[in-house]
């Protein structure tokens, strides 16, 4: 079925973007947003599901990001032209209303959106990044945690440039999919993590690997460094002096993988487990895997799909 999702280019805020898509809107729509070093294919698994289940979906590859165009001053990179692009493709597929499901810093960009366009959202899924408004998740971290290095410019650039793009993409499938955050020794850079030699998870086949590498060959990562790594600085530098008052009103599923790094990172597990979290997204749901990692939905597919689809069904459009 996957020989069935449709692609088109779709020019929205004066880029090229790319559109993947399949099924009817019988029951709704459901967006996907991928995050780091993803693209749309990380979600195939889930966007022939929810088809199957009567949902149109739709995943789109990023501004920058596999075969979408890259924007002409990158450095410039802002959250809210991630915004612009949704509310530009809603627009564009005449979508008065839809379901987002995000994972890594597609989290960020969809639960923004849900705030400040509850009418066009009818709820969000997060893969592993919970809503708080409360910033400080990066600095307690050491000067070697991958995060701070790839915000750092032209640093992440001369690391990658030691390796074809396809190595690039491989290391950082096997860093990101163990259950320790990615932190460099000194004298080390991130890339130096990874022995070259080390199998890719059994979950990410060579198939996958050749497409991640072809759809990055396009833009390579000078982009995706500015969106999220560099832009995630600033957010971090500049923070919201409303942000405690907000509540994000429509439903939400986290679905948590309890092997994901990122819920070693300060701040996460306490947002989640002690209810934090609760606090600013009153209609929350919150599904735990124990054994999943940060590519929880192409890790365990079937697992993941049947969350989604519970949730959309649990809250019908027209309900």
């Amino acid at each position: 079925m996957e020989s069935e999702i449709e692609h088109s280019q779709v020019s929205i805020n004066g880029l090229n973007l790319h559109i993947a898509q399949i099924g009817k809107d019988e029951l709704g729509t459901v967006v996907f947003l991928h995050g780091f070093p993803e693209i749309w294919y990380s979600w195939r698994h889930q966007m022939i599901a929810v088809a199957k289940a009567g949902y149109r979906a739709i995943a789109f590859d990023w501004r920058g990001y596999g075969l979408s165009d890259a924007p002409q001053d990158p450095e410039n990179a802002a959250w809210e032209h991630l915004i612009s692009d949704i509310l530009g493709i809603l627009d564009t597929f005449s979508i008065s209303k839809a379901f987002f499901v995000a994972k890594d810093f597609g989290a960020f960009p969809a639960y923004q959106f849900a705030l400040h366009y509850p009418d066009k959202t009818c709820g969000v899924i997060s893969i592993g990044i919970p809503f708080s408004p409360m910033q400080g998740l990066v600095d307690p971290l050491p000067e070697g945690f991958y995060v701070k290095r790839w915000r750092d410019p032209g640093r992440a650039e001369a690391d990658f440039s030691r390796f074809d793009v396809k190595q690039v993409v491989r290391t950082i499938y096997i860093l990101f999919s163990k259950s320790e955050i990615p932190i460099a020794p000194e004298g080390k850079e991130i890339m130096d993590l990874a022995d070259v030699s080390a199998p890719l998870p059994e979950w990410f086949t060579e198939e996958d690997l050749s497409t991640y590498a072809s759809l990055y060959e396009k833009n390579g990562f000078k982009y995706p460094l500015q969106m999220p790594y560099r832009a995630l600085g600033r957010m971090e530098n500049e923070p919201d002096q409303n942000a405690l008052d907000q509540k994000i009103k429509v439903p939400v599923l986290l679905i948590q993988g309890e092997k994901d790094y990122v819920f070693k990172f300060p701040g996460i597990y306490e947002t989640i487990k002690e209810g934090t979290m609760q606090k600013y997204v009153p209609n929350l749901e919150i599904s735990y895997m124990p054994e999943g990692c940060h590519f929880a939905q192409e890790q365990f597919p079937d697992q993941v799909n049947d969350l989604i689809i519970h949730f959309l069904k649990g809250h019908p459009v027209n309900g």
